[in-house]
């Protein structure tokens, strides 16, 4: 049965917020949108729900998945390092400072055969695209990737110890440099203020320790049949894989039944 707009207005009763993490969530493994992900989340938008692509991908990687779904809703990006209360229009903005770019990028310098990538508010660079004058920007994130679990673990050791810092992932292979304080979660906080709702109210889902906070914070935390274990150990609920349309899943049977 095809239900009209009045009645999917009905079933979105208990969650206003719905924030979905992009990698591994709602991209499958070849970054794409599968159709029965994007109809279901049509479906919550038409029903009232404020759909926020919450990622930590920059704003012009995230903003074709947001344009693909035709959302005028808030994004978080760089792990909420910024928070845009529509496309295009920036609310909030947490920079990390040169500094801390500065020692990050010299402790990649140290493991030539680790990746490392960092977002500023011009653009994405990395390993392949450094040069003197990159260190004159304005900073959001530093990341490093490596399938050598030693040397991952290594740097997370050292920089752990330092001072104003929030590490995550978004991957077991990667590590996730914010400054202190920046997280999904606290975006998702600060989206929840201005849509006028609140943190129950809303359902986080996502697979890596990037989403973690989030998923502890929300009226409903939902891991991703994929999510890393310590992700699906903190969830509320565990729904499919990103490859199993598990977004969708999320949707029919917990925001569109509330």
């Amino acid at each position: 049965m095809q239900l009209g707009r009045e009645e999917w207005l009905l079933l979105a009763g208990k969650y206003r917020l719905l924030a979905l993490d992009l990698d591994g969530t709602t991209l499958n493994d070849r970054s794409e949108i599968s159709a029965v992900n994007e109809e279901w989340i049509r479906r919550a938008s038409e029903a009232g729900v404020a759909v926020c692509i919450s990622t930590g991908r920059g704003f012009q990687s995230a903003l074709p998945f947001a344009e693909q779904l035709k959302l005028d809703t808030p994004m978080i990006t760089v792990n909420g390092g910024e928070i845009w209360s529509r496309p295009h229009e920036l609310h909030q903005r947490t920079t990390l400072a040169r500094e801390k770019i500065e020692r990050l990028h010299q402790i990649a310098q140290r493991y030539p055969d680790v990746w490392f990538w960092a977002y500023s508010t011009e653009g994405i660079y990395n390993k392949d695209r450094w040069v003197e004058d990159t260190y004159a920007q304005e900073w959001l994130k530093f990341g490093y990737y490596t399938e050598d679990e030693e040397a991952l673990g290594r740097i997370l050791a050292e920089i752990r110890e330092w001072e104003g810092l929030e590490l995550s992932n978004s991957s077991p292979y990667n590590i996730e440099v914010n400054a202190q304080g920046v997280s999904k979660a606290a975006a998702i906080a600060e989206v929840c203020r201005l849509l006028g709702c609140s943190m129950t109210e809303a359902v986080a889902v996502g697979d890596s320790l990037n989403d973690l906070a989030a998923i502890k914070a929300v009226g409903l935390g939902v891991a991703m049949g994929n999510a890393q274990e310590e992700v699906k150990a903190a969830a509320d609920v565990v729904t499919g894989g990103n490859l199993e349309d598990g977004v969708a899943q999320v949707i029919q049977q917990y925001v569109l039944r509330a």
